[in-house]
């Protein structure tokens, strides 16, 4: 294994590393929908105080 199979390696683990840094911390924050702008503070809120559909996950997450 070469230098440069090491820096690809390198390169992949501090990518899916950093991607699952994100994830953790976007959901202990509380989002419900890590790629939807308006998951962490959504305006349109309904009497259970659930997003009522700003977006398409969010109304996703509401029909389970």
């Amino acid at each position: 294994m070469g230098y440069k199979d090491i820096i690809i390696i390198a390169v992949i683990v501090l990518v899916v590393g950093a991607a699952s840094f994100y994830i953790y911390k976007a959901k202990k924050s509380g989002k419900k929908c890590i790629g939807c702008p308006d998951s962490g503070s959504c305006g349109l809120k309904n009497g259970n105080g659930a997003c009522s559909g700003c977006c398409s996950c969010c109304s996703q997450t509401n029909e389970k």
